[in-house]
């Protein structure tokens, strides 16, 4: 089974993340795509996350209707900060009958050279790129090589970081989420501080 694993804090997940999740999912050889979990990315600042458990069950209620979307915990039970060699290797482990591929958007792509052992990610495993705007053209060493697949998919300018800014501004960012997303994080006066 080819599993392509989509990295994100998701906090919160919104519309472009389904988008994208979705799109790989119906448009490339991918079978599932597991929507992971991080609980620390070690580029960004930890104190901004909501609860781990929280931003997971946020995935659940956004997912539950996509047969081919899954979330995945599997970084929760990991040593702390991240990286995902690590979580690559933990996996292919746990499943050894499952090739793993990354999902990534171009600016990801571009800073691929700072990943912790991304020599060994591009040598053991496929990385779909998705187009996202205002990216860098990318890097020569990536562009052909015959492990990165670009993928023509919707361009979506959508983030969490923005989401959560409106909230906490009270403004009406209800269409940028899943409804049961929305309903879960009004509920529970999630980003409102």
């Amino acid at each position: 089974m080819k599993i392509g694993l989509y990295f994100g804090t998701f906090n919160p997940i919104h519309i472009g993340h389904l988008i994208i999740a979705n799109h790989m999912a119906e448009n490339s050889d991918l079978d599932q795509v597991w929507m992971v979990v991080t609980p620390h990315n070690p580029l960004k600042k930890k104190d901004t996350l909501l609860d781990d458990y929280q931003r997971l069950h946020l995935v659940n209620l956004a997912t539950e209707d996509y047969p081919k979307l899954k979330p995945s915990d599997i970084e929760f039970k990991l040593p702390q900060p991240n990286y995902t060699v690590n979580t690559l290797a933990h996996l292919q482990d746990k499943f050894p009958s499952y090739e793993f591929s990354l999902i990534m958007g171009e600016d990801n792509l571009n800073s691929l050279h700072k990943w912790k052992n991304y020599e060994a990610i591009l040598q053991n495993h496929q990385i779909y790129v998705y187009p996202r705007l205002n990216t860098d053209t990318i890097d020569n060493q990536f562009i052909n090589h015959q492990k990165i697949h670009i993928i023509k998919a919707p361009i979506v300018e959508i983030s969490s970081t923005f989401i959560r800014e409106n909230i906490k501004n009270k403004k009406n960012i209800q269409p940028l989420l899943p409804p049961k997303v929305w309903k879960y994080i009004d509920h529970s006066n999630f980003y409102k501080k």
